[in-house]
């Protein structure tokens, strides 16, 4: 399997990192908060929650005064200030993916949906707690957090966020929350997850092995988009371990695999339409892996 496992950023880069981002956002007169686990750090534990892998800040398009070409022109200022930078726009956001220090840094400047944003995976999040960001102390600096911050964690992780949980253990409560804003595929008219296949409807599917490589039949299957609205969509594999499905486009889905005593959550699958995919649980690692699907042919 050529699956990779999220591993912890290293600490001191990582501080240097994010007030060097905050330094040249701050010298833009751009406002933005912690969001995701560099928040619940920040704000639960006074520091970097030790197995997290990357850094992750926010900003929202159409508050504070941020449009998308600021979003660009600041991408291109990181550029000048050594950064590597890419900007993927969606439907949900703006994404700038950068890195230095061999530490990445996620800035993701969402877009307002009926008075909501829409956080990794896809979860929803009112836009009222970033009217008004509450300021805190972190790492010796100020900085700016949704506020109340114990609202937005309960929204983004559930009633447990108080309770420390490495990979694999959050990402439950995550999911969780995402059934609770099915969100309508009418209009969309992807992403359908049946364990039949049906020509005008489906152009791939996932293929779920045992250890052995054998097909599993009636393993539990849960797929949602991160990047568009297409909602927590559900089967059970056929006896072929097959289930089908069509992607609306090249992205990162959330992929939970359930049989026997097999309960993994891929929390980052880069997929791509009109592919087949196998899944195959790995003997010696469970929780954490990224990028676990490979093409059935490949």
């Amino acid at each position: 399997m050529n699956s990779t496992v999220f591993e912890p950023m290293n600490m001191t880069n990582a501080e240097t990192l994010l007030k060097e981002a905050k330094q040249i956002l701050d010298q833009l007169g751009l406002t933005f908060f912690l969001r995701h686990g560099t928040c619940l750090g920040a704000v639960r534990d006074k520091a970097f929650i030790p197995w997290d892998d990357d850094l992750d800040i926010g900003s929202i398009i159409g508050m504070h005064g941020l449009s998308e070409e600021l979003v660009h022109n600041a991408a291109d200022e990181f550029k000048n200030q050594g950064f590597t930078v890419k900007v993927k726009v969606t439907e949900l956001n703006l994404s700038v993916d950068m890195q230095k220090y061999d530490t990445q840094l996620d800035w993701t400047c969402y877009r307002i949906i009926d008075g909501s944003i829409y956080q990794w995976p896809v979860v929803k999040i009112p836009v009222s707690l970033h009217e008004n960001l509450k300021e805190i102390n972190f790492l010796d600096t100020k900085f700016m957090v949704p506020n109340p911050p114990e609202e937005y964690f309960r929204l983004k992780y559930g009633p447990g966020w108080q309770t420390p949980q490495k990979a694999g253990g959050f990402e439950q409560d995550v999911l969780n929350l995402m059934a609770d804003r099915v969100v309508p595929t009418d209009a969309i008219g992807t992403m359908q997850l049946d364990s039949k296949y049906e020509a005008a409807k489906h152009t791939g599917s996932l293929k779920v092995v045992d250890l052995e490589g054998k097909p599993v039949r009636g393993a539990e299957i849960s797929l949602a988009a991160t990047s568009v609205l297409t909602g927590l969509h559900k089967s059970n594999t056929n006896r072929d371990g097959l289930v089908y499905f069509s992607l609306p486009k090249e992205a990162g889905y959330v992929i939970a695999v359930q049989f026997g005593d097999i309960n993994e959550i891929l929390y980052l699958e880069h997929l791509a339409p009109n592919i087949d995919y196998v899944y195959q649980p790995d003997p010696e690692i469970s929780k954490g892996r990224t990028d676990a699907l490979e093409p059935l042919n490949g």
